[in-house]
């Protein structure tokens, strides 16, 4: 399998582009903080597809995981990534999974549908994690940490759908993407 720099590049910007949106929080009272997380995951898929999009989404965890302070609130480290907030770190890969396989889909409507499909698996594994860790129900874990996210983040899917048709077609002109008729 050949890689070029181009995508090397790419996967690479747009690790920079998740750190970046991750680091902003705003704390909230359960330890799980309101970021762009959802938003920059979502974007990510959206615009490159879902194996560059997975490949920048892994490297920003592995990233974190190995101590570059870029998880939200500039924290890092493996005790991030299995604390309160780490099953939504591991449900980034399923969102941004999800957002790229629907870069090939006509139907925008389905791109949403199915960003917000992984934004639920997202939401649904970091209240498990959470739920573990706290010693409380998955019901309540959800009602803590998931239900008053929910809006936002469905807002920041379809967000950063529309950025991403922009962001594609700019990426196409400077001959960065190949194949943005897909967005």
């Amino acid at each position: 399998m050949k890689i070029s720099t181009k995508t090397i590049v790419t996967v690479g910007m747009f690790t920079a582009v998740l750190a970046v949106l991750s680091i902003l929080q705003i704390p909230m009272p359960t330890g799980v903080p309101i970021t762009l997380q959802t938003f920059a995951m979502a974007l990510c898929g959206y615009v490159l597809g879902w194996q560059s999009g997975v490949a920048a989404t892994l490297l920003y965890i592995v990233l974190g995981t190995v101590g570059v302070p870029i998880f939200a609130g500039m924290s890092a480290g493996p005790g991030v990534l299995f604390g309160y907030t780490g099953g939504f770190i591991f449900g980034f890969i399923f969102l941004t999974l999800l957002c790229g396989i629907s870069v090939r889909r006509k139907n925008p409507a389905v791109k949403i549908i199915l960003g917000v499909i992984g934004l639920l698996i997202c939401h649904l594994l970091g209240a498990v994690q959470y739920a573990v860790l706290a010693h409380i129900t998955i019901g309540a874990s959800l009602v803590a940490v998931s239900l008053p996210y929910i809006v936002k983040d469905v807002i920041s899917v379809v967000g950063a759908y529309l950025v991403a048709i922009a962001v594609r077609k700019a990426l196409y002109a400077g001959n960065i993407l190949q194949d943005a008729k897909a967005a």
